[in-house]
């Protein structure tokens, strides 16, 4: 087509238009959307209408004002009308996308025979095998030779370890324990000025887990379902919440700490008595707020948590054994901890919630550190006399028989309790008194728990029948010790 074609006869400018134009010319045979009628033309080539509009778009007139004579799709040039015409392909459709069964891989064809390959060039393709850079025939032929020569068998084993050692797997989670690694590296390089106590780490490393595990939760995982569980003393009860209510939960109990720090208090306004206990803190919480609770909780209970880290800091570590009260018995007998102890109670709570928040929103989560787990299973187990002897007055356990109760610094019946795994190691429980002294050569009983099951124990989510543990000895004491566990737990 000629310039003059193009632009018509009384055009001045077609032969400098036409020198622009060269090379160009199956842009300007097609022309811009301007030309063909903008996007309405667009429309009528591509679009989903196309097969209604192509008839009402017009081709370009030539000089003589017919319609398309001497042009592509015009009378002259011996084509169907519909051939010239442009049209934009449709986007091409993966077979992913149709929901048609994928097609099967490439493989050698049915009855084909293998490759008939020799010895050396077999083996020169070991190290192509293992990356699976091999072709369907090749890879037929490497893995039948496996089958008969013993050497290329070891050196493909060998090549294919390698290649997992290049290529490990590296799952999306970071390292539980890169957090603890980090800061351990810049504390040597820089000891702290105000350094946190030993006693408050578990506390601060259990908080910040779970404050990571709750940043990147949106609204459905915030109303997730939740259902908390512990051990009332007979039976294993629950309460149904929410993961803020969770959270709600630890902020309303960690007050207690708080309190006794002279922070304040989370629930400050409502009367005392509902604010003793752990159990009722929370529902007074919960009642008192106006609609449940909702991802607006982690602030407060996340800068509460920086506020006694924070503050037990500042004290060096000798508020230690300041009290925290946990209410009282139902004999009204005082429940309290040291400070040292309620930051670890603490750090236990936070991560058992933690892992139900987990198991809603289906997401894993690691146990603790062994160090931090070693010191929550001590704790635990120095509160299992107590909680023996408290169960024994309300007439849920019982001496053995002939036994009766031995006054304190006496020796008396012994329980050894051996925990299992990281974090492990073993306690003699006394049985008589928490008070008396415990001996090897008074031992009754055995007991062996993994670490984590026995913490589960504790927390009331595992019950005691069916807890997994290793049991020599006297099976009345094994089972008081086991129940006493599992009253440990409280909402």
């Amino acid at each position: 087509m000629s310039g003059a074609d193009r632009f018509g006869p009384d055009d001045e400018s077609a032969g400098e238009k036409h020198e622009d134009l060269e090379g160009h010319e199956e842009r300007e045979e097609y022309g811009g959307y301007e030309e063909h009628g903008g996007y309405d033309a667009y429309d009528a080539y591509g679009g989903p209408e196309g097969d209604e509009k192509n008839a009402e778009v017009e081709p370009v007139q030539n000089e003589q004002g017919d319609r398309g004579s001497g042009g592509p799709g015009g009378p002259d040039d011996g084509r169907g009308p519909d051939e010239g015409r442009l049209r934009i392909p449709p986007p091409r459709t993966s077979v992913e996308d149709t929901g048609l069964p994928l097609p099967e891989p490439a493989g050698p064809a049915p009855g084909a025979a293998p490759l008939a390959l020799e010895h050396p060039v077999l083996k020169s393709l070991l190290g192509a095998w293992a990356l699976a850079a091999c072709s369907a025939e090749e890879t037929a032929a490497v893995e039948e030779h496996l089958g008969d020569c013993g050497s290329c068998a070891d050196e493909a084993r060998r090549l294919r370890e390698a290649v997992g050692l290049l290529h490990p797997p590296e799952p999306l989670d970071l390292d539980p324990g890169l957090r603890t690694r980090v800061l351990a590296g810049c504390l040597d390089r820089r000891p702290p000025r105000i350094p946190v106590p030993d006693w408050a780490h578990a506390y601060d490393a259990e908080t910040a887990r779970l404050d990571a595990l709750l940043q990147d939760f949106g609204d459905a995982e915030w109303h997730a379902p939740v259902r908390l569980r512990w051990f009332d003393g007979a039976a294993t009860a629950s309460r149904r919440t929410t993961v803020a209510g969770v959270i709600a939960h630890l902020l309303a109990v960690d007050g207690l700490v708080a309190t006794a720090l002279g922070l304040d208090d989370p629930v400050a306004g409502l009367p005392a008595g509902r604010t003793a206990s752990p159990g009722s803190r929370t529902e007074a919480y919960w009642q008192a707020s106006h609609f449940p609770p909702t991802r607006s909780v982690r602030t407060p209970w996340r800068g509460q948590s920086h506020d006694i880290v924070r503050t037990v800091s500042f004290t060096g570590g000798s508020a230690g054994k300041l009290a925290v009260s946990y209410g009282s018995t139902s004999d009204g007998a005082e429940i309290a901890l040291p400070l040292r102890d309620a930051m670890l109670d603490r750090a236990f709570e936070c991560w058992v919630h933690a892992e139900d928040i987990a198991e809603a929103v289906d997401y894993p989560y690691d146990p603790p550190s062994p160090r931090h787990l070693h010191r929550m299973i001590d704790l635990a187990a120095r509160m299992l006399p107590v909680a023996l002897a408290e169960r024994r007055r309300a007439g849920l356990a019982a001496p053995g028989r002939g036994r009766h109760l031995v006054p304190a610094g006496a020796p008396g019946r012994s329980l050894r309790l051996e925990i299992e795994g990281l974090g492990g190691g073993e306690w003699m429980i006394p049985l008589d008194s928490p008070a008396a002294t415990t001996s090897p050569d008074h031992e009754v009983a055995h007991v062996a728990l993994d670490g984590v099951e026995f913490c589960r124990l504790a927390a009331g989510h595992v019950p005691p029948e069916e807890a997994a543990a290793g049991q020599v000895g006297d099976r009345e004491a094994i089972r008081d010790v086991l129940l006493a566990a599992a009253s440990l737990s409280r909402m």
